[in-house]
């Protein structure tokens, strides 16, 4: 497994602490920088070692996460912004999203969940908390939309739970399907309507374009 470099800008030193050592210990990961302030982050940000990803506050002091989000993609373009917040309100996730997060988790999500969060995004997924896609769904979502001439009615049933903001466990309990064959069709549907994961799908499905 190839190493990634990864950095954390966020302005709680007992947080920063505890995200820093675990991640750290991590297989794979290597936390090259761990700042308190975006403004912080921009001065020390390391040439030798440019992080692949950086998990990102939004409330900081000074400059805010949503501010920071364009500099830091301007200067890193290669890297991945995971949003790590306590803030769910679906105006802030757009904002962080269309500004170039590439995922959006919450500060209740569960450490040992964070590896593998990193690991999807760093390698061209996405990622979500389950409840801030649920609040953007149900905040922006119109009526139900369906796509007969592209996806199977199977299909059509994972797109629905997709849309209604359900992580792949929760699919698989609704659908009472096997894991591996939600993967499968979520894969599908994602090749028959053209987007590049669950972020792309929530935000055209949130705009009517699906």
């Amino acid at each position: 497994m190839n190493s990634l470099n990864l950095a954390l800008v966020e302005d709680d030193p007992e947080v920063r602490g505890l995200l820093g050592g675990y991640l750290g210990r991590q297989p794979g990961l290597n936390l090259v920088l761990a700042c308190a302030s975006a403004e912080q982050f921009l001065a020390e940000l390391p040439d030798a070692l440019p992080p692949d990803v950086v998990l990102l506050d939004l409330g900081l002091p000074g400059m805010s996460g949503l501010e920071a989000l364009p500099l830091i993609k301007q200067r890193l373009p290669q890297a991945d912004v995971i949003v790590q917040t306590v803030f769910e309100d679906p105006d802030r996730i757009y904002l962080a999203l269309s500004r170039g997060a590439s995922g959006y988790l919450l500060k209740s999500t569960p450490l040992a969940q964070l590896p593998q969060a990193i690991r999807e995004v760093a390698s061209g997924g996405s990622t979500l908390s389950p409840s801030v896609a649920r609040r953007v769904l149900a905040h922006f979502k119109p009526g139900p939309v369906q796509h007969p001439t592209l996806l199977s009615p199977r299909e059509q049933q994972v797109f629905e739970a997709l849309v209604d903001g359900l992580a792949d466990k929760e699919i698989a309990q609704r659908l009472d399907l096997g894991l591996e064959t939600v993967h499968t069709y979520v894969k599908n549907v994602y090749h028959k309507l053209h987007v590049s994961g669950r972020i792309e799908l929530l935000s055209r499905a949130a705009r009517g374009q699906l």
